[in-house]
Parts: C-alpha cells; structure tokens; sequence
C-alpha cells in the first residue's frame, strides 16, 4: 500500500505544484512594477526607470524571454565581450548576456506555465541589473557564483549592489 502511495504522489505532485502562468498574470505584474507599459498580452514593451525591457510569450510552446538591450555590439571591444561571457558563469546567474539583431542584451528565458509570480519578479530584477551593472560588476543579484574573483572583488561587487534599488 505505501508503496501505491509514493507512486501516486509521484504523479500528483507536478499537477500540484505547476503554477500555469498565464499572459494575463504576467500582465499583472509587468503594470504593477513597471513606470511605463504598452503593448499587449504576448507583447510587452516595459520600462523600470530608464532601463527598457520587452517580453515575449508563446503559449502554445510554452516559452517566455524578458529581454533588456544594452549596447550595439560594434561598440563592444573585446574586453567587454569577455567580461559578459565570464559573468554569464559567475554573476549574471539565471539571466544571460546574449546577441542578437546586433544588440547585446540581457536575457531570461525560461517555461511560461512553470513560472510563479515571485520567480517572475526575480526575472525582472535580475534582466535589469544585468543592464545596469554591465561594464562594471556584471552582476544581476549581489550573489557572486564562485570562481576566479578574488573575494575582495566578490567583497566589492556586492557592496556595490546592495546599494542600489529599483
């Protein structure tokens, strides 16, 4: 009998626990911690501050990004094209830096449904800090993944976080 048990609440489970994000909640919290918002369900233009985001959605797929750009990538020298790759290991943590359209932006993709409410807030922090830290400490969140910082610069980099706020 326990055993049936441990089985069924194996597949129960996911089913509990699955959040079913939706475009109309994320609507909801793009416009409650936003300055400005336009578009619609799927499509959002956002800005916090003045750092613009855009998020996309496909339901069908199950698929959402919020992206944030940055730069145009021929003004990146080398320096900072390698400081981007190595912070998507140690600092950027659950956003990345990423290329396209010959922008470099910061990124957070991820399932939609799977999404709950706090991860998505945690999305927007993170995909605009990485924004506003790049070209210095790179870090979307003051935690420092470990690696090849020293811990006086891990010590600085979430000083220099912890100061600021949305």
């Amino acid at each position: 009998m326990k055993k049936v048990l441990f089985i069924l609440s194996l597949f129960v489970t996911p089913i509990i626990t699955s959040q079913n994000m939706t475009n109309e909640k994320l609507n909801e919290i793009f416009s409650s911690v936003s300055d400005t918002i336009q578009g619609q369900p799927g499509a959002w233009q956002l800005k916090i501050k003045d750092v613009t985001m855009i998020s996309l959605t496909d339901s069908t797929n199950n698929r959402m990004r919020i992206i944030s750009p940055i730069i145009e990538i021929e003004r990146l020298d080398k320096d900072l094209m390698q400081a981007a790759l190595v912070a998507n290991f140690h600092t950027a943590l659950d956003v990345k830096y990423a290329i396209s359209d010959n922008i470099l932006w910061s990124t957070f993709i991820h399932p939609l449904r799977e999404l709950t409410e706090e991860q998505v807030q945690d999305a927007i922090s993170q995909v605009y800090y990485a924004n506003v830290n790049f070209g210095t400490t790179f870090a979307s969140t003051s935690l420092v993944f470990p690696g090849n910082l020293s811990e006086d610069d891990e010590d600085d980099e979430k000083d220099k976080f912890e100061k600021r706020k949305f």
